[in-house]
């Protein structure tokens, strides 16, 4: 057993994968603003009819737990739950950057670190540290990224960044032992991180699971008065 159709719609991208056994079996990506809604459901038919593999087939459902994406995670973990509860499925929830760094770890060498990091706004990111063998060095967190931050993580090494907030960030850090990888989330890494917590029976709680959002969801009221428009 170890069939895991895994979701990645804590960002932009929407991504689907199938894995059996930690091994890729498919994947279909979206890198598309606002698609998640539109197109999640019909990427996972896709991507199942393609591989010849029917719901009823898996023996779980994995999903990218946040932070991320308020719209993104909801759609995300919605669709999860309901997969997982029509089928009798456990869920298995995956940190965001935790699968994200995931992406990296086979080529990255001991002494090194690995801060993979989302994108909030202006120069804030939602980040976290972790060493070349997946343990974490400083937990996740808000951050305003200014031409200091990781300052000692950089003075001791290699410093791996990646995510969306990449670009950004690389205007501000300027340093020898700053390397900027332009990978962005994917569902295949959820898949392989979601195998190792199937094996060890670490599921989510079907009925009580909400992803890690960071924030709290805000909505901006229009200063407009509508019965003057």
């Amino acid at each position: 057993m170890g069939l895991i159709l895994s979701i990645e719609t804590a960002i932009s991208v929407c991504s689907v994968a199938l894995h059996d056994k930690g091994k890729l079996v498919g994947l279909l990506e979206l890198h598309q603003d606002n698609v998640h809604s539109q197109k999640l459901m019909p990427s996972i038919d896709s991507l199942l009819n393609r591989v010849g593999v029917e719901t009823g087939d898996l023996d779980a459902i994995a999903v990218s737990a946040g932070p991320g994406s308020y719209t993104g995670l909801r759609i995300g973990v919605s669709t999860a739950k309901g997969l997982a509860y029509a089928h009798s499925l456990p869920l298995v929830a995956v940190d965001t950057l935790d699968a994200l760094a995931w992406r990296i770890k086979n080529v990255v060498s001991s002494g090194s670190k690995i801060v993979p990091m989302m994108d909030a706004r202006r120069m804030e990111v939602y980040c976290k540290t972790l060493d070349h063998e997946m343990r974490e060095v400083t937990s996740l967190a808000p951050l305003i990224v200014e031409e200091g931050s990781f300052a000692n993580e950089l003075g001791k090494g290699p410093v791996f960044f990646l995510g969306d907030a990449v670009e950004k960030v690389a205007t501000v850090i300027k340093h020898d032992n700053a390397r900027f990888i332009p990978l962005l989330n994917s569902a295949e890494s959820v898949g392989q991180i979601a195998f190792q917590k199937f094996k060890q029976n670490d599921f989510a709680d079907l009925a009580y699971f909400e992803p890690n959002y960071l924030k709290e969801f805000r909505v901006i009221k229009s200063k407009k008065n509508p019965l003057l428009s």
